[in-house]
């Protein structure tokens, strides 16, 4: 009899798991196949929401982790260098008192599905996923900071899991998405003084299927060996944290100002 449970228990659980394995499959080909406009010059701009709100939780992504090691060179490990920068990003916000989560704390993989799930399931937050470059040219240099040109819009908890019940993509890029972007960018340039390549759209999976606004940091080229040479130091890896987390506290105090004007023009209309 006990043996006869035992078999059935691993064959609850083998379907269990292959059950999983073929709705994220459904998943996969349902986002392959849903239409996404590409973002074009004439695309129509964003902008802000009526009633932005300043967040209360930041959730750290550092990218990679685990048997996904992402960029590599010379030894050195994106991965490695992602969850470093990222802990001290948590550091010093959490010195300006500012909540945190990440999506993981030591050498682990967490799929990208996971971390956007993750993310989703944090009410009032901001995404950031800190990543390094690579190129196959190496005199590619500099940072940069993603937004996604769609978003998905906000779901239900089981949506936040299931990819094919979430709602439309959005038809132009997240205002809020983009301001943060902006910010961190401009950091990134003033403390490092790394060659500014600029904020870009691009349908990153890790950001586009974020309700939040969220973003994804390139932190520099490990292909290219003088940005190699940058981020193997400490002293810079801070300066890349520092960085972050000022455009971070910029975008929340813009945030602040926004309602506090929108507050004003209320109180003015009664």
């Amino acid at each position: 009899m006990f043996a006869q449970r035992s078999r059935m228990k691993q064959a609850i659980r083998r379907i269990l798991a292959l059950s999983g394995l073929l709705l994220m499959a459904a998943s996969f080909i349902w986002m392959q196949w849903i239409p996404r406009p590409e973002p074009t010059a004439r695309s129509r701009p964003a902008h802000p929401s009526a009633t932005p709100k300043a967040f209360a939780v930041v959730v750290l992504d550092p990218g990679h982790g685990g048997q996904d090691s992402g960029a590599m060179c010379n030894g050195v490990l994106e991965k490695d260098l992602t969850l470093d920068v990222t802990r001290r990003v948590d550091r010093l916000l959490e010195a300006e008192g500012i909540a945190t989560l990440m999506t993981r704390m030591g050498d682990t993989y967490v799929s990208l599905a996971d971390r956007a799930a993750f993310a989703n399931r944090v009410s009032n937050c901001i995404f950031v996923s800190v990543h390094f470059n690579e190129d196959n040219k190496p005199v590619s240099s500099g940072v940069e900071t993603y937004y996604a040109a769609h978003q998905i819009t906000a779901g239900s908890f089981v949506a936040s899991w299931l990819p094919f019940l979430w709602r439309p993509l959005s038809d132009s890029p997240n205002f809020e998405s983009q301001s943060l972007a902006q910010y961190i960018q401009e950091a990134l340039v003033a403390r490092t003084g790394a060659l500014d390549r600029g904020t870009i759209a691009k349908q990153f999976f890790v950001i586009a299927n974020v309700t939040s606004p969220a973003v994804l940091i390139e932190g520099g080229f490990l292909t290219n060996k003088e940005d190699i040479s940058k981020v193997a130091s400490e002293d810079y890896r801070e300066q890349l944290a520092a960085a972050v987390t000022d455009g971070i506290l910029r975008y929340r105090d813009t945030v602040k100002q926004r309602q506090s004007t929108l507050a004003v023009t209320a109180r003015g209309k009664r």
